[in-house]
C-alpha cells in the first residue's frame, strides 16, 4: 500500500506538470498574460491533485479524505512550503496581493467554516455558493490584468521557441489521464493505510495525502 501511494504521488505530479506544460503553451499560442497564466492555469494545474484526490475520494464516501486533504494543503502551501521559499531568497510581495489577495484567503477561510457550522457539512448549496466566489475571482484576475501595465520581458533564444501543436495536445492529454488514475490510486492506498494503522482518515488526508498533493506546489 506504501509503494501504491507513493505511485499514485509520483503519477499526480507528473501530471500536474505535464499539464501545466501544455496549458502554459496554449495561453502563450493565445497570447494570455504570464500573470493571468501564472494565476489561474498554472495555480489550477498544480491544485489539479487536490481537486482529483478530492473528488475521487467523495465519490467512495472518503468524506474525511476530501476535506483534510484541501485543508491540509493550504495549511502546507502557506506554513511549508512558502516558509522554505522564504528561507531559500527573500519573496517580494506586491501591494495588490496585500491589499486583495491575501484578505480574500483569509475571508474564504473564515467562509467555509462558516458554511460549515449550521449543520456540520457541505452540500450542495454550499458547494455552488463556493463555486461562485471562484468565478468572481477570476473576473477579478481578468480585470486587474487589462488595467494593469504589463513590463516587457526578455525572453532567450530557447524560451522563444514555442511547443509544437501535437506535443502540446499530448502534454495536456497524457497529464490529465496520469492526475484521474494517480488520485484514484492514492485515495484507495491511503484509505487501507488509515485502517490498517488504526488512524482516521481525517489525520491521512490532513497529513500524508496533503503532503503528496502539495508537492507540485513546493
Amino acid at each position: 500500500q506504501l509503494g501504491l501511494l507513493v505511485v499514485g504521488f509520483v503519477m499526480l505530479i507528473k501530471g500536474a506538470d505535464w499539464f501545466v506544460d501544455g496549458a502554459s503553451a496554449i495561453a502563450d499560442r493565445l497570447g494570455i498574460p504570464p500573470l493571468i497564466v501564472g494565476l489561474t492555469i498554472v495555480a489550477m494545474g498544480t491544485s489539479a491533485p487536490e481537486a482529483a484526490i478530492s473528488i475521487s475520494a467523495a465519490l467512495k464516501g472518503s468524506a474525511d479524505i476530501a476535506v483534510g486533504n484541501v485543508l491540509g494543503s493550504n495549511i502546507l502551501n502557506i506554513l511549508v512550503i512558502l516558509g522554505l521559499t522564504a528561507i531559500i531568497t527573500p519573496l517580494a510581495v506586491q501591494r495588490s496581493t496585500r491589499r486583495y489577495e491575501i484578505p480574500f484567503v483569509l475571508a474564504i477561510s473564515a467562509g467555509m467554516a462558516l458554511l460549515g457550522l449550521p449543520d456540520g457539512s457541505l452540500n450542495f448549496l454550499d458547494g455552488v455558493i463556493l463555486i461562485a466566489l471562484f468565478i468572481a475571482y477570476l473576473v477579478y484576475l481578468f480585470y486587474m490584468a487589462k488595467h494593469s501595465p504589463e513590463e516587457p520581458e526578455e525572453e532567450s533564444a530557447e524560451e522563444a521557441v514555442q511547443m509544437p501543436i501535437g506535443q502540446i495536445a499530448l502534454s495536456v492529454v497524457v497529464g490529465v489521464a496520469l492526475i484521474v488514475l494517480g488520485s484514484d490510486i492514492t485515495v484507495d492506498a491511503a484509505t487501507v493505510l488509515a485502517q490498517m494503522f488504526g488512524l482516521s482518515e481525517r489525520f491521512i488526508g490532513l497529513t500524508v495525502v496533503a503532503l503528496g498533493t502539495s508537492l507540485p506546489e513546493m
